[in-house]
Formats: structure tokens, C-alpha cells, sequence
């Protein structure tokens, strides 16, 4: 048995204390914020209970079905009829099934054919590691040819990854084209989950797991430092006294790291201040009416620096429309300076471009 600490107690870090705890460790969990949950926390917003940042599970999540098994809350799956948009040149169109693909004005008959023929053979693919050192941007142009990377998928790259659009590997974009595209109830009709009670009820689950196996967590402990002697991790000190361990795993952002541990080695820690890293601010919206039916809508020629929005009262049932507005931004990005009423001001009016019916009385 060894002394385990982990540092963060989101789903991640919840989940990586569970499993400890099952093998045998003394576990401990040290959280900065007052409540479990990390991304996945809920807050009130006006009376409903949301999480911080939009989660959906998909069919292909078996390592989630089956925590959720363990933790006795599988019946707590739901799944849900759900749809793609895709908002371009001033008009919303479906997407993301061949009979929208087949009605999508902006792409040729051949381009149609060659994108259809991508999902076809990437959904059938198992292995993703001749993808890791081709760009998505090569992958999609051989498949589809330039004309359709420029027109679809450069705009939303461009918001999400900024100056290393062009650069993200093949195999990131595959991922999410298997998961989303095996998760379906047919051909023709997407089918996405969520739990029910929202991430709070997993995350309840595996606080009260840890707990009953013996774990510890401890709210409001903010890590300040990853103390090591003789090259080995000795121990975490909090902003409420020092913590002995064996072993950490530490589930902060990778920006982060480089400072916790002040005695990495000079090669480590160039590691890891050599990871690019863009930050996301996602601002939630609460409406009296629905955007689109569509449970995600992609956008691009907008003057709005958002990829995206997720209306998640279409996946989750709600008595009001929620929606999830992201910003991508690096640390430079002047957004960062914004305050909270600018950024709802701004996504609003994109909700409104998107949607000229809604009024600013909503």
C-alpha cells in the first residue's frame, strides 16, 4: 500500500482516487475550490442546477458506462435523439447525416462524395497511430481537396487552435469524428447521453465512494507546491498545512505544472513549458426560447470569434432553453480583459445573428 495524493478533484482526479483506492492506497484528494467537481461542478444558475462546461457521453464511453456500473448509478443513463447544424454564408443547414450531406448546397457532387467517403473509412478505422504526425489539415485536404478544408472545417480550426490550426495532428480530429459518428441509434439519426441529475450526480457518486472506502478529501486545500527528496515525491504543501505522500497525480493544467514542482528537472520542466496551451471561457445563457433544434451548431463567416454553440436543453430536458457559448483564447487574446457583461453581450448577439426571431427581451 502506498500513500496516493491527488491533486484536483474534478471527474479526472475523482475518478483516478477511485481506482487508487480499489488497488489498495491510502488516498487523499486535495481540492482548491469548496466543492468537488472541477469542470464538471454545478452552480445555480436562476434556479437550475447546470454544470460549469457542457458534457455529453456517447455510445463509445465504455470506460464511463462501466464506472458508472461500479459506482451503482448505470440506470442514471439517458439517451437522447440529438442533431448537428451548421450555419453558413447566413443560413443554418443540417449536418452531420448523408441525407444532409447530400442536400448541403455549398459543396460540389464530387466534394460530396469525397467527404462522405472521409467519415465512411474513418469511422471504420480502429488504429489511430498513423494519424499522430499528419496534420488534420493535410488528412481532410487529401480526402476532400482544399476548396472543402478552406470552406468548412479552416474557419472553426482557426477559432478553436489559432495560430496551430494548420497543425493539429489527424488522429485528434479522428478521435471525435469515431466517437460522434458511433454514436448513433441509426444511419440517419444521431444519439447522444447524459446523466441524469447532470455531472453532479457522478461526481456525489464517486465523492461518496472514496469516502466509504476510506479515502480523504479536502476542500479549499489548494496545492502550492509538489516537495520532493532524493528525486522522489515527499509530499504536497497546501494553503492549510503539508500533505506526506508516496506518489501524486496531479490532474491541474499543464500550465500549471512547471511551478508546483520547482525541482523537476531542467529537462521536464522545458517539457512542459514547451506545451502550447489555449485557454476557454464559455459563457452560459438561460432563454425563455430555443436557438435551433439542434443540439450543436457549427458557425462560421460570423464576425464573432466563437466556433460554435451547444444548446444543451436539447439534450437534457429542461423547463428553460440553456446555452453554451465557448471561447477559445490564448493568454493574448484581448478577450481576456473583457468583462463578464461584454462577453454576455457578445454571445448573445451571436445568438442572434444565428437566430434573428429571438429578441433581447429574452
Amino acid at each position: 500500500m502506498s500513500r496516493v495524493i491527488v491533486i484536483g478533484a474534478g471527474a479526472m482526479g475523482l475518478a483516478a482516487a477511485y481506482y487508487a483506492l480499489a488497488r489498495g492506497h491510502a488516498v487523499t484528494v486535495l481540492e482548491a475550490a469548496p466543492e468537488a467537481g472541477g469542470m464538471a461542478a454545478h452552480f445555480d444558475l436562476g434556479g437550475l442546477s447546470i454544470e460549469r462546461y457542457y458534457h455529453f457521453v456517447c455510445k463509445a464511453d465504455r470506460a464511463t458506462f462501466d464506472l458508472l456500473a461500479e459506482l451503482g448509478i448505470g440506470d442514471k443513463m439517458r439517451w437522447v435523439p440529438t442533431s448537428m447544424g451548421y450555419y453558413i454564408d447566413g443560413r443554418l443547414y443540417p449536418w452531420g447525416d448523408p441525407v444532409s450531406l447530400l442536400r448541403f448546397p455549398k459543396l460540389s457532387p464530387v466534394e460530396k462524395l469525397r467527404y462522405g467517403a472521409m467519415m465512411f473509412f474513418a469511422l471504420r478505422r480502429s488504429d489511430w497511430r498513423s494519424l499522430e504526425n499528419v496534420s488534420a489539415r493535410d488528412w481532410i485536404v487529401r480526402w476532400c481537396g482544399r476548396a472543402v478544408y478552406q470552406r468548412l472545417w479552416a474557419p472553426l480550426f482557426r477559432l478553436k487552435f489559432f495560430a496551430d490550426a494548420d497543425n493539429i495532428s489527424a488522429a485528434w480530429i479522428w478521435t471525435r469524428i469515431k466517437r460522434l459518428g458511433t454514436s448513433r441509434r441509426s444511419l440517419l439519426q444521431e444519439e447522444l447521453g447524459y446523466i441524469e441529475g447532470g455531472s453532479k450526480t457522478l461526481v456525489d457518486a464517486l465523492v461518496k465512494a472514496i469516502q466509504a472506502g476510506g479515502g480523504r478529501i479536502h476542500l479549499q486545500a489548494g496545492a502550492v507546491r509538489i516537495k520532493t527528496q532524493e528525486g522522489r515525491v515527499s509530499g504536497v504543501d497546501t494553503s492549510t498545512g503539508h500533505f506526506s505522500a508516496d506518489y501524486v497525480l496531479c490532474t491541474l493544467p499543464i500550465p500549471l505544472i512547471s511551478n508546483l514542482v520547482p525541482d523537476l528537472p531542467a529537462g521536464s520542466k522545458e517539457r512542459y513549458e514547451a506545451i502550447r496551451n489555449i485557454g476557454i471561457c464559455c459563457v452560459i445563457l438561460k432563454l425563455k426560447r430555443s436557438v435551433s433544434p439542434h443540439f450543436w451548431v457549427n458557425m462560421s463567416g460570423l464576425n464573432f470569434e466563437i466556433p460554435g454553440v451547444i444548446e444543451f436543453s436539447n439534450l437534457r430536458p429542461m423547463k428553460n432553453t440553456v446555452v453554451y457559448a465557448p471561447y477559445y483564447m490564448p493568454s493574448t487574446n484581448r478577450k481576456w480583459l473583457w468583462s463578464d457583461q461584454q462577453l454576455i453581450d457578445d454571445a448573445l448577439q451571436c445568438l442572434l445573428t444565428l437566430n434573428p426571431a429571438l429578441t433581447r427581451r429574452i
